[in-house]
């Protein structure tokens, strides 16, 4: 095989045209094969084969600076330098990332996670070279879909405007995860499927190569040719308008036409725009049919396409989905909202019965954000369905449209919490803290997806302000679903298993190991009172008073950062209240990015286990014995 005699990129130089091909072929079943069992990134994957190969037989990385948008459409890239041997630990615990990784290989200059960045990165790195009078080449490979960033715009902007020498590469493949949105993927539809400004292109090159050389004025004259026939057949010509030298459209899965377009490319002083047409899932079947299904997943048989799916209970998402379904039933304001993420929010079925109540923003969580704010002041009751690392991108709108004007958007925030193989550019660990000290904010976490139903009802009926529920990306407890929804007391919690020793006031999917660890602790004789901590904004004044006066160890635990997280809330409250004598334990993830695993080796890492747990209330309660056995007993007057 071809694939086996490839280490590094300089391996490709000696290969031909027809060698390249069979490359090609071998990596798709190889990636095909692989991913069958570890799961992962297919379609995007099989999507960009030859182009990947194209980039690597023309460029010297890591010296040219190779720059993927989103890295989990870089698995050709690293199985291309040197990274094959290690596809089987794909996504697993301290195995390969499934995004470009810098501590992995010297050719992963770039890390990203979130979409949209590409283009601010090669103009930095553009920049960084002329300062230090370098000479190698810039490439940014971004999609299609994530040019409905905002910042890939702004980007676009900032590039032609300092005519750097950069090559863009624009991988249209109509998706991102979703269908792309938007005008500007009208625009490229118009521009790959316009056959007349193909066709008539075609010709006039071909006119001109027979024309003798006779210098710079008919040279001149042929480029104005080409120009004059693009604005008359193209409306628009945007990259040309911001200052780019635009290539295409090229067919993304010829090698022969991406070499010849990217040498073509190379001799062009200033920004260059290479437009590439591929098929997302490009070979295999499946993928090609189904592409945002075989976008991201896991196991699957290869023969029949047929994913292997986790027996059980329904996952929080679709219980969100199917939840919002009857809510919307009921109120004709609803409308759901997402940033490219319909399927992955589990609002496909809500999509089929509400079109008209369903909006796909594209990948622009910030535009979502103050479009939401807007609805909720004509009366509407926008439901903004974002997993929590992706709400991050649309801070500002979130604190100064949404909560300052105290506006009644809903937040259904998916991801909350460790997401498993994803790892650390995907985990929902920060929302918490960067959410609650937002003033008007109601944040809402359930224990079970039964609550969850009644958070998301309670949500919708709510009218004083932004209100969020956060949920993980795992699958319920198995617990029964109320026929009746109902609406939750806001700031009120719940003690789900009374005790005497210890309280520990737990977050979502932390109260079933906090219960599985007070019957730990029972069989040793210590009475651990669980409380189900629904609500993270406001807290339970009452309930956190009545903590106050008993004096019982308290542990607080959640999966979400603890600098500035629930805990420190609890911490807060008790010191604004004067409580200074309550030992409190705050367990959750601390101040570090954690990796890609499974979410119980995530969880093993940070020490949110039930063992940590008992180990924590049973020095606490050591800790309280012992300061209560050094003072002296208070009797009589003194008492």
């Amino acid at each position: 095989m071809l694939l086996d005699r490839i280490t590094q990129p300089s391996d490709l130089k000696s290969l031909d045209l027809a060698q390249l091909e069979q490359l090609a072929q071998e990596i798709r079943e190889f990636l095909i094969t692989t991913l069958s069992s570890t799961g992962g990134h297919l379609a995007p994957n099989l999507g960009v084969v030859e182009l990947t190969l194209a980039l690597h037989y023309l460029f010297d990385s890591p010296n040219d600076k190779l720059i993927f948008d989103v890295g989990h459409q870089a698995y050709v890239h690293k199985l291309l330098t040197g990274r094959k041997d290690r596809f089987p630990t794909l996504r697993k615990y301290k195995g390969l990332c499934g995004f470009v990784k810098r501590s992995e290989s010297e050719h992963d200059v770039w890390e990203a996670g979130h979409s949209s960045t590409s283009l601010s990165a090669a103009m930095g790195m553009a920049a960084a070279r002329d300062l230090q009078g370098k000479k190698n080449k810039v490439v940014a490979l971004i999609g299609d879909g994530a040019l409905t960033g905002g910042m890939a715009f702004e980007a676009l902007n900032h590039i032609g405007h300092e005519k750097k020498n950069l090559t863009v590469v624009l991988n249209d493949n109509e998706m991102s995860i979703a269908p792309n949105v938007g005008a500007l993927h009208n625009y490229l539809c118009k521009v790959r499927s316009d056959k007349t400004y193909i066709k008539t292109k075609e010709e006039v090159e071909s006119l001109l190569k027979k024309v003798p050389a006779i210098g710079g004025t008919l040279a001149a004259w042929a480029e104005k040719v080409k120009d004059s026939l693009k604005y008359l057949v193209v409306s628009g010509v945007l990259f040309e308008e911001l200052g780019y030298t635009y290539f295409g459209p090229i067919d993304g899965h010829n090698l022969s036409s991406l070499l010849e377009t990217f040498r073509q490319a190379e001799k062009v002083e200033g920004p260059v725009l290479v437009h590439v047409v591929t098929t997302k899932g490009k070979g295999y079947a499946p993928a090609e049919a189904d592409s945002h299904t075989w976008h991201g997943l896991g196991a699957y048989k290869i023969e029949s396409g047929q994913v292997v799916k986790s027996a059980g209970p329904p996952m929080y998402t679709e219980v969100f989905g199917k939840t919002l379904i009857e809510l919307a039933e009921r109120d004709e304001r609803i409308v759901a909202v997402t940033p490219a993420m319909p399927s992955g929010s589990g609002l496909i079925k809500f999509a089929e019965k509400f079109p008209n109540r369903m909006i796909d923003v594209g990948i622009a969580e910030q535009h979502a954000a103050t479009m939401c704010a807007a609805m909720a002041m004509e009366g509407m009751k926008p439901v903004f369905a974002v997993y929590s690392t992706f709400l991050q991108r649309a801070y500002d709108q979130v604190v100064h449209d949404i909560a300052r004007q105290n506006l009644n958007v809903v937040f259904a925030i998916d991801r909350a919490g460790f997401v498993g193989p994803d790892g650390e550019t995907h985990h929902g660990v920060y929302d918490i803290a960067y959410l609650r000290h937002v003033p008007n904010m109601t944040i809402m976490m359930p224990m079970d997806e039964n609550e969850l139903r009644h958070m998301l009802y309670t949500a919708v009926q709510y009218d004083g302000g932004p209100i969020a529920v956060r949920y993980p990306r795992i699958q319920g407890t198995g617990a029964p679903w109320n026929d009746e929804l109902r609406a939750l007391p806001i700031g009120r919690w719940e003690t789900v298993r009374d005790g005497g020793d210890a309280v520990v006031l737990a977050v979502g999917p932390m109260v079933q190991l906090a219960l599985e660890t007070a019957e730990k602790l029972a069989a040793e004789g210590v009475s651990l009172r669980v409380v189900n901590a629904r609500f993270l904004k406001p807290l339970d004044a009452a309930m956190l008073s009545a903590l106050a006066d008993e004096r019982l160890p308290i542990v607080t635990i959640e999966e979400g950062a603890a600098a500035g997280g629930f805990g420190g809330a609890v911490l807060e409250w008790m010191s604004g209240h004067g409580v200074y004598d309550v030992p409190i334990r705050v367990m959750g993830v601390p101040d570090a990015f954690i990796e890609h695993g499974s979410i119980q080796e995530q969880r093993a890492e940070v020490g949110l286990t039930s063992d940590r747990l008992a180990e924590t209330v049973r020095t606490m309660r050591a800790g309280v014995q012992a300061t209560y056995a050094a003072k002296p007993l208070m009797t009589g007057t003194n008492k």
